[in-house]
């Protein structure tokens, strides 16, 4: 036992000093944590207001397209060929073509533009012609628009989960699927990460030859499992590194930049409120009232709903579970090869399940307790990221518990295995390795 505790101590040791490990620590919290903020920074940047030169030969639209607070347009008096002329010479920055018989719908309405506009203005003109289009048919068939307006309704559909004592909590399917994919994704990376770094580890010191000084002190087991818990320790160290330095710059750039970008938001709301209470824009204002605060009140009740307590513990158990099942095979291959040209033929059967796992997330998150759901999560090699994806949705504690006890089991299984290959492999030089040899090793005596 203390040979072992010997090995995980040079591994680990060996590893954190390492620059890579440094730079990869420092520099993963900084991604993390860009990912959440720079799209808020982005969203909260005020676009360049873009001026539109309209040339509407269908003599319908002028006036009728409204412009917005990035939008404005502009009706003069010219022909396209006019206008697309001297285009280059003015401070338009597109010119938008109408062409006669646009009501019809059978001819395209054209766009020429200077510099890429981007999908938000393209999407606000084509809605906009849309509209003014379909108002105009209206009006020509003699149908009240009011009323058509009226009868238009938006549900909001909120979803709640009653126990069977009666206790009804909200939830959010939307946020329970991105909380599962991003778990299973996760888990995924550190498994691939950790468990190659394993197998590297051990190529270097088969081709270095200083395995056979190593094995001359301790058995093949030990010397597997010593290196294979201390790149776990490792992990667990940087995983845990970057969630406190995540968390640090997170809460740094809330209580800084976010906060002023939250500030103006509130103050813009309460400017349309007292818009609203004018009784201008009614509509949009009402629209904005309602289902902004919906929306962030589902949030809010969804992560009420979840024990992010559990999710946690659950998480650091499937990742343990998964890197220790998954890293005992990749130090079996690690010490079946030579070299590292060899190793593809020999991950690819290992790395199978987990990118199996990965594609079968998608339809996990869409019926979470089926039975494909359900087995899946129950095999130890696709159980550490479905189980994670399911786990937000709820699943029963006997499930999770079944789950847990076949993982362990899963492990202790290829680790008998791949100590079987290692204690064979780790000391073969020189001999192509097929998967017929790997099979005999596994039942040689000796």
């Amino acid at each position: 036992m203390n040979k072992i505790l010997l090995i995980i101590q040079r591994e680990y040791l060996t590893r954190v000093k390492k620059k890579s490990f440094i730079i990869m620590t420092l520099l993963g919290p900084i991604l993390t944590a860009g990912v959440f903020i720079v799209p808020v920074l982005l969203a909260s940047q005020k676009q360049e207001k873009q001026k539109i030169e309209v040339i509407d030969d269908s003599f319908l639209f002028v006036d009728n397209i409204q412009g917005n607070d990035n939008i404005n347009f502009d009706y003069p008096p010219v022909s396209i060929e006019q206008a697309r002329q001297g285009f280059y010479n003015t401070n338009y920055a597109a010119i938008l073509y109408i062409p006669k018989d646009v009501i019809d719908g059978h001819v395209p309405v054209s766009l020429f533009y200077k510099k890429e506009p981007g999908t938000g203005t393209e999407d606000y003109i084509k809605s906009s012609i849309d509209k003014t289009i379909f108002s105009l048919k209206l009006r020509k068939n003699n149908i009240n628009q009011d009323e058509i307006e009226n009868a238009k309704t938006s549900v909001d559909l909120l979803t709640i989960q009653q126990s069977e004592s009666g206790k009804a909590v909200k939830t959010n399917t939307g946020l329970f699927m991105g909380i599962g994919y991003a778990a299973g994704m996760l888990i995924y990376f550190f498994i691939f990460l950790y468990g190659v770094q394993v197998m590297s580890g051990v190529v270097e010191e088969k081709t270095s030859r200083i395995i056979e000084v190593i094995i001359s002190s301790v058995k093949p087991f030990q010397l597997m499992m010593g290196k294979i818990i201390g790149v776990a320790l490792v992990g667990l160290t940087q995983f845990i590194l970057w969630v406190v330095l995540s968390f640090g710059i997170y809460s740094y750039a809330q209580s800084t930049v976010l906060s002023k970008i939250n500030q103006d938001y509130q103050t813009e709301t309460q400017q349309q409120q007292q818009v609203f209470k004018k009784g201008s824009d009614l509509k949009t204002i009402a629209a904005n009232k309602t289902h902004l605060p919906n929306q962030l009140n589902s949030i809010l009740d969804g992560l009420d709903s979840i024990n992010i307590t559990d999710i946690v513990l659950c998480f650091l158990f499937y990742f343990l579970g998964g890197y220790l099942l998954y890293s005992a095979l990749f130090a079996a291959v690690g010490a079946a090869i030579d070299s590292e040209a060899d190793k593809q033929q020999f991950m690819m059967p290992i790395t199978l399940p987990l990118i199996f796992s990965i594609v079968m997330a998608s339809t996990v998150v869409q019926n979470p307790n089926s039975s494909i759901s359900f087995w899946l999560s129950m095999i130890p090699f696709t159980s550490p990221i479905i189980m994670m994806v399911r786990l937000p949705f709820g699943v029963p504690m006997w499930q999770v518990g079944l789950s847990m006890t076949c993982l362990v089991a899963g492990f202790i299984f290829t680790t008998w295995l791949a100590g079987r290959i290692y204690r064979i492999g780790i000391l073969m030089y020189g001999k192509k390795i097929t998967y017929g040899e790997l099979w005999k090793w596994l039942f040689y005596k000796g």
